[in-house]
């Protein structure tokens, strides 16, 4: 199965329509989504992360819950609870907002860590343990989050282990001067959202996320992906690389790559393409990286120059 086989160029057409001048945002999201992948957008309020999100459950006819995290949320809120029924004499299960197919975390990090971590278990195994009962979410289940800068008022940064579960982290960034005179024409009178039209079935999600599994990667692929990773574990900026969960994360996110592109093998550019979006938010700088006044993109920039790109294997 290729790209002209389904309608995934039609869902990102869609999401287009409420969402202006993000076309390398959109393309990454929809390769996570194909690839079982949940998704981290970190940006400033305003800039349309929400609409984003929403755009493609509407595209995909994904049965959606959004819920606002606030510190008062508990973690019951997120997975939902048992209650006693006193007409059946049993306790029944509430559902909470992730048993969805696409559960939008709005502003994760403004939440207790002891509520962030309560999404571990369901982003990890898709599926939630509660009062000793394993309950499966349905299918796919994908969740795309969104948190505030760093240092935000009421953000608490989200633990190592929760933010590793995530396949990509992306940023939306200001629209340029001609979009943003486009989104004043086109949004003082109705929402974004309503001209977004259903052009995928849950199903046929399903099918191109098995179809996509068997998008070929070669052994200098494979290679070239270790060596990007394992130089960041040694790289002298840079305090924690990337895990092994990162690196399956990073070939996953080639494959989706060259599946959007229509091939069914991932050629180094695919690679090259998203690395920066897999590994930022996995890495820690160190003090030495602060006093060089060096940021994530900068090291992971020169990683990217420094591990040479394999010959493509098909040349």
């Amino acid at each position: 199965m290729v790209l002209s086989d389904t309608n995934i160029s039609c869902v990102i057409q869609e999401v287009k329509k409420a969402v202006i001048g993000k076309d390398d945002v959109i393309n990454k999201m929809m390769a996570a989504i194909i690839m079982q992948g949940h998704i981290l957008i970190d940006d400033i309020p305003g800039v349309g992360k929400t609409t984003m999100a929403l755009a493609f459950a509407k595209a995909m006819d994904l049965k959606q819950k959004r819920m606002q995290f606030t510190p008062d949320v508990l973690p019951s809120d997120v997975t939902g609870y048992f209650m006693y029924d006193h007409k059946t004499g049993i306790f029944e299960y509430k559902e909470g907002p992730v048993m969805s197919e696409l559960f939008l975390a709005d502003e994760i990090n403004r939440t207790s860590p002891k509520t962030q971590s309560a999404l571990l278990e369901v982003m990890e195994e898709r599926r939630v343990t509660i009062d000793g009962h394993t309950l499966q979410v349905p299918k796919p289940f994908i969740v795309i989050a969104t948190q505030n800068p760093s240092g935000s008022a009421g953000t608490q940064p989200l633990p190592d282990s929760q933010i590793d579960r995530f396949m990509i982290s992306l940023h939306m960034g200001y629209p340029e001067s001609t979009e943003e005179i486009r989104i004043l024409k086109e949004r003082t009178k109705h929402s974004p959202l309503d001209d977004v039209k259903t052009v995928m079935s849950r199903q046929e999600l399903l099918c191109v996320q098995e179809a996509v599994q068997d998008v070929y990667v070669h052994d200098t692929i494979y290679e070239y992906i270790v060596k990007l990773s394992q130089r960041t574990r040694k790289h002298d900026m840079i305090r924690l690389g990337i895990s092994p969960r990162g690196t399956i994360a990073l070939t996953r996110m080639a494959q989706g790559m060259a599946f959007l592109a229509g091939r069914d093998y991932v050629m180094p550019e695919d690679v090259y393409g998203v690395f920066k979006d897999v590994a930022a938010h996995r890495i820690f700088l160190n003090a030495k990286a602060r006093v060089n006044q060096l940021c994530v993109n900068d090291v992971l920039e020169g990683i990217l120059h420094e591990v040479k790109q394999p010959i493509p294997w098909n040349e």
